[in-house]
């Protein structure tokens, strides 16, 4: 399913878009040049600064390009889940180093997008062996078309290929740790997972969770409001009040922050299900501020109210 017709080129570039990791916490604008979102969010993540954050025991996030990224420690070599832009090599060099001398040994990927993923040839040629579900691999294979980002990927290159894939879930362990994969079926796209920390009581759920802001969903490639949703249901099933929460983006952060989140996409989900149901088109939906209880906070970012309410719309 393609975004909403009504919405216009233009105006899909400058609201879907979403800037590395660094810039959504520091809330600072960072709007679609002529050349797309997507040359505008690699341009951002060339010069956003990289930040080290310690979690729990031996777990650490980076932030600042692209989506999260997890580091795990230890004798069997620093275990990284994401890779960020390509283009933060040298920032992301720095602050692996940071935190250990220990080389990098494995790399897994919570989904295909590229904020995700444009890291893996690099960290691949630094001995990451990568691992994901069989659908990131699948994506990254071929070209791949997102509309809301009015952009085809082309086909990655081997070494940025996921050497290790499964369907459902996996189990490996690293560092004296035991890491649970799991695939959550369609949801943000259609080759989400978690990676739990279980052990150290430490989740990171990709972009299943955006915290403070509003999500992008990529229906182009099998994500969906309902599929969202559900991502977030399974995702308070599976931690306590005590679980650390790393979102895809935003600040780390915990249960009642994923409770927060899921009862936002459900209230929104209701309201534009109702005013689509009566028969209103998008802009007339748009128009009935369906988000409005939730703007304030959620709203203050690139994927504005009508956005968002655009991305649900095609949804329900």
């Amino acid at each position: 399913m393609t975004q909403p017709e009504s919405i216009s080129r233009r105006r899909l570039l400058e609201t879907v878009g979403f800037s590395a990791g660094a810039t959504l916490l520091a809330r600072r604008p960072l709007f679609a040049k002529d050349d797309g979102i997507v040359p505008t969010m690699v341009n951002a993540a060339a010069t956003a600064k990289i930040n080290t954050q310690p979690i729990r025991r031996n777990i650490s996030v980076v932030e600042g390009s692209g989506g999260n990224i997890a580091v795990l420690t230890g004798p069997d070599g620093k275990l990284l889940v994401d890779a960020g832009f390509a283009v933060s090599r040298p920032g992301i060099s720095k602050a692996l180093a940071s935190i250990n001398s220990d080389p990098i040994k494995h790399l897994i990927n919570t989904h295909w997008h590229t904020d995700h993923t444009d890291g893996n040839t690099w960290l691949h040629s630094e001995g990451a062996a990568i691992t994901a579900h069989e659908n990131t691999r699948r994506r990254l294979s071929v070209a791949t078309r997102v509309e809301g980002w009015s952009w085809t990927f082309p086909a990655a290159p081997g070494g940025a290929l996921p050497a290790k894939v499964f369907a459902t879930g996996l189990e490996i362990h690293q560092n004296d740790t035991r890491i649970q994969l799991k695939y959550y079926g369609p949801a943000h796209t259609d080759s989400d997972i978690w990676v739990n920390f279980t052990d150290a009581d430490v989740i990171h759920v990709g972009d299943t969770w955006w915290n403070g802001v509003y999500p992008f969903i990529d229906y182009s490639t099998g994500g969906s409001i309902d599929g969202q949703i559900q991502a977030a249901e399974a995702n308070l099933a599976a931690v306590t009040s005590k679980t650390i929460v790393i979102p895809g983006h935003g600040p780390v952060g915990g249960r009642s922050d994923v409770a927060e989140f899921r009862d936002m996409l459900v209230a929104i989900r209701e309201n534009v299900a109702a005013l689509k149901k009566q028969g209103r088109s998008l802009d007339e939906t748009i128009a009935a501020k369906p988000t409005a209880a939730y703007d304030a906070k959620w709203g203050q970012f690139l994927i504005t109210p009508a956005m968002f309410t655009g991305l649900v719309y095609a949804g329900v």
